[in-house]
């Protein structure tokens, strides 16, 4: 291969691990390219996670990641509300995301940003009237990933696109989006990694999220047909630079 990468960024759900389990030679992979000097990225579109609990959960399965390799879109979201200095917020989300939040006022009834992500059971009429009547008011709307249907847990979910759309089509508003496919995280990685996009390969098993983020990132890409993959996401104009069966098969681009 005429390419020589020296980083990656890999997505988690459906590339390192789907429904709780590690793929088979994915820790090996990740181990693999630490010897060979490669910088890694895990870039995730979790909101419910905070970016040391991704970290501990990979580290379980014995990935080995440090918290400064992984990016998740709670963390990315807090990053870019933090350079608009906000003067107050209301921050839609639960788990343990919501740490990554602490340092701003939180305010439902006047705030100048509502803030959306996993919202879980508190996705009910109550809390989303609410957020209309605050939009049409002029309150701005940071929505923290563009998925809207979801199936890492298991069965299929709602997620926060579903709402963050519904939002903005009800308030006529446009919302600011910050995970995958959006430049701002991969930015955001980039700039961490130091390197230049072309040195960069994006893994993913999504092309709404991973591989088309990385074609407008100007990264280099490679699909695996595991988690969420289907053989129509192939019939698109966008197309991955290499597709692989199984994460594994990453370490013959080394």
């Amino acid at each position: 291969m005429d390419r020589k990468f020296k980083g990656v960024m890999f997505d988690i759900d459906g590339v390192l691990e789907f429904q709780g389990k590690a793929y088979p030679g994915a820790v090996e992979l990740l181990e693999f390219l630490r010897k060979k000097g490669i910088i890694i990225r895990i870039l995730s579109n979790s909101t419910l996670k905070s970016r040391k609990l991704c970290t501990e959960k990979l580290n379980r399965h014995g990935f080995g990641v440090t918290e400064a390799e992984v990016i998740t879109a709670s963390w990315a979201t807090a990053r870019y509300l933090k350079t608009l200095k906000p003067k107050s917020c209301w921050v839609m989300l639960k788990g343990k995301g919501i740490e990554e939040f602490r340092e701003f006022k939180m305010d439902e009834e006047t705030p100048e940003y509502i803030v959306l992500g996993d919202y879980r059971e508190e996705f009910k009429f109550e809390n989303m009237n609410k957020a209309l009547k605050l939009l049409l008011q002029g309150t701005k709307l940071i929505v923290m990933i563009p998925e809207k249907v979801d199936h890492s847990l298991g069965g299929v979910e709602l997620t926060v696109g579903a709402y963050g759309q519904m939002l903005e089509d009800a308030a006529g508003i446009k919302a600011t989006y910050i995970g995958k496919p959006n430049p701002y995280v991969f930015d955001i990685t980039l700039g961490s990694m130091a390197l230049d996009p072309a040195e960069v390969l994006m893994v993913g098993d999504r092309m709404s999220t991973d591989i088309i983020g990385a074609k407008q990132a100007g990264l280099p890409s490679i699909l695996v047909k595991t988690g969420e993959f289907k053989p129509a996401d192939l019939e698109g104009d966008i197309q991955p630079d290499f597709i692989v069966e199984a994460v594994g098969d990453i370490k013959a681009f080394f």
